[in-house]
């Protein structure tokens, strides 16, 4: 990193500071020794100006509409890696050989059982509980479990508590959703694919011989590859924050999990087709294009804009090709599909979407997919939550690799009381 000077003018000083250069991006202002200088705080409310650390893995350029894993473009990704691979990126850094990625991929194959006892666990839930409750309870739970690979000191442990979450993730959703229609729990298929193997543990049942469609499984691989990470959005900084206690990974992801059930997060992708539900038919979008216009009224178009892009999602372009594929396997005749499409092509030839910057992003057509396969819309983020672990242990394991890493701890601007005296209860 190179480094220049800012210098910033508060209260009649003036105090310098270094500036920092990545490989590719805006530069940064180090303002780590601002309060002991000046006895001031910056305010970021959300953070939208605060680089929270220094990263390899991800870089997101959101007016240019750029995502990038380790330096390789996301569609190119999509189009020709596989999940197993862009995992092991995302891990070590480079893409690997045929060798690595072989047993990279059987190294996970092997762990994709669960301690049967978790089975009783899932009992304890309520057949009615969302998927993704269980799958916050269930993951806190490993580390009950698998204790011997929670020492976050020794990287051995780091590395076998990584592959554990990656291996186990899917095998946890599966169940999730096998418990809540009442079906019997699917064991893995050391046999399949990564993705084939959660497809088959996700609706096989005992009684029959589950075929996996190869441009299902494609289409979910594919839609694992555009949620394997995504920078320091608001789930990888719970990750982040958590782990920068200390804590034991699988308490970590567990927090990221609860963070990404958020409907301004993980759940928009649910937002989205229940839009597209709402509004019906291409012949009533104009009514919502309307509605999403006009200030007074609460309707808003899900799927559309982002807090970081502010050009075409990437992943969008990847996701929209990707149906039509899910729809000629399945012999599909969505209407939605084709509402779709022309709301998109309405609001994005609409001058007001333009000037705001509201483009479709990756959960506008996302939804449609899973649906199509079979998933029920409370799966949805269960699925965004399955795909973010490797970014998730990716980013934990940057961090506590880190030997500079502090315990996170924001400021904040007060704006309660002064000191006041207590008042005992008789005289109040």
């Amino acid at each position: 990193m190179s480094e220049n000077q800012a210098s910033l003018t508060a209260g009649g000083n003036s105090v310098d500071m270094p500036i920092k250069s990545g490989t590719i991006g805006p530069d940064v202002i180090d303002i780590r020794k601002l309060y002991g200088q000046t006895g001031m705080f910056t305010y970021d409310p959300g953070f939208t100006s605060t680089a929270s650390c220094d990263s390899a893995i991800t870089y997101i350029d959101g007016d240019e509409g750029v995502l990038l894993h380790r330096g390789y473009p996301i569609g190119q990704l999509a189009e020709h890696s596989s999940f197993m691979e862009v995992s092991y990126l995302l891990l070590n850094g480079e893409l690997p050989s045929s060798q690595e990625l072989a047993d990279f991929s059987r190294t996970i194959t092997r762990h994709t059982m669960l301690h049967e006892q978790l089975a009783t666990f899932y009992r304890g839930f309520r057949r009615d509980a969302h998927p993704m409750a269980i799958m916050c309870g269930v993951v806190g739970a490993l580390s009950a479990f698998y204790h011997d690979s929670t020492d976050i000191a020794d990287p051995t442990h780091r590395k076998i508590s990584s592959h554990r979450l990656i291996a186990k993730m899917p095998t946890i959703a599966a169940m999730a959703y096998k418990y809540s229609v009442g079906q019997p729990f699917v064991y893995p298929d050391n046999k399949l694919s990564y993705t084939g193997n959660f497809l088959k543990m996700t609706f096989g049942v005992p009684a029959e011989e589950y075929e996996v469609i190869p441009a299902v499984e494609k289409a979910m691989d594919r839609i694992f590859i555009l949620h394997a990470d995504h920078e320091q959005n608001a789930s990888t900084s719970t990750v982040r924050l958590a782990g920068s206690s200390g804590a034991n990974p699988f308490a970590c992801i567990a927090a990221g999990i609860a963070c990404l059930w958020g409907p301004a997060h993980g759940g928009a992708n649910e937002a989205a087709l229940n839009m597209l539900k709402e509004i019906g038919t291409p012949d009533r979008i104009q009514h919502y294009i309307d509605r999403a216009k006009d200030k007074n009224d609460p309707f808003r178009l899900m799927g559309f804009g982002h807090r970081v892009y502010k050009n075409y999602d990437p992943r969008a372009t990847v996701m929209q090709s990707t149906v039509r594929e899910v729809f000629a396997a399945l012999n599909v005749q969505d209407p939605l599909f084709e509402t779709a499409l022309r709301l998109e092509e309405i609001a994005l030839s609409d001058p007001y979407f333009a000037e705001k910057k509201l483009f479709p992003n990756v959960d506008f057509y996302s939804g449609i997919i899973l649906s199509a396969i079979g998933f029920p819309t409370t799966m949805f983020t269960v699925l965004f939550a399955l795909a973010r672990t490797v970014g998730w242990v990716a980013q934990w394991n940057e961090m506590i690799s880190d030997p500079g890493q502090k315990i996170g701890r924001p400021r904040q601007l007060y704006t309660g009381p002064t000191a006041r005296d207590y008042v005992p209860l008789s005289d109040r």
